[in-house]
């Protein structure tokens, strides 16, 4: 398990999916602003690729977030269309709602560098976040994020375009954080 200060990233277990299925994916709303596409409904017997880990696929890294006092799960993060030729990778998490507004999202961006920057040896981390969704900017932003650029009106959200932020970060210009071990 990857750890920071206050979460730790560890794979995927069984029944973590039922908590994830109910509390983040079907929530319309947010995962309707989360996901690329439109939210559709999941039955509790799908292999929903959100949410199984095909550890053939190697593009896509999942894990659970869970509390480091207790051990709790508390989202959901990942790593995904990892290109091994150019070194760069996405973020991206979703916190179930009982445990948002507590610091997790900073912490688990953090981690999620250190996993991509020190044992991927990646060269970039890049996050796009709707421009309304101040948390997962603030995340990015303490952790060194950039802001590169808005992707205007990019995201069909619930009956209307909304702009993305494009944010990025070189392993250059990453601080790595004393607190993130493996």
């Amino acid at each position: 398990m990857l750890t920071g200060s206050k979460v730790g990233l560890r794979a995927r277990h069984e029944d973590d999916i039922p908590i994830l299925r109910a509390e983040l994916f079907n929530d319309v709303v947010n995962a309707s602003r989360a996901e690329a596409g439109p939210w559709r409904p999941v039955g509790p017997g799908s292999k929903d690729p959100r949410l199984v880990v095909d550890d053939k696929e190697q593009g896509h890294v999942p894990f659970s977030v869970v509390e480091l006092e207790g051990g709790t799960l508390v989202g959901s993060a990942n790593l995904w269309g990892i290109d091994t030729h150019n070194r760069y990778a996405h973020i991206g998490l979703g916190l179930l709602p009982s445990s948002r507004g507590k610091g997790y999202g900073t912490d688990v961006v953090a981690v999620l560098c250190h996993y991509g920057f020190v044992v991927r040896g990646l060269h970039r981390l890049q996050i796009e976040t709707l421009a309304d969704n101040t948390a997962m900017l603030r995340s990015a932003e303490r952790n060194g994020f950039v802001r590169e650029g808005v992707l205007r009106s990019s995201a069909w959200v619930m009956g209307e375009f909304l702009d993305e932020v494009l944010l990025g970060l070189l392993a250059q210009d990453w601080k790595q954080d004393s607190q993130v071990t493996d």
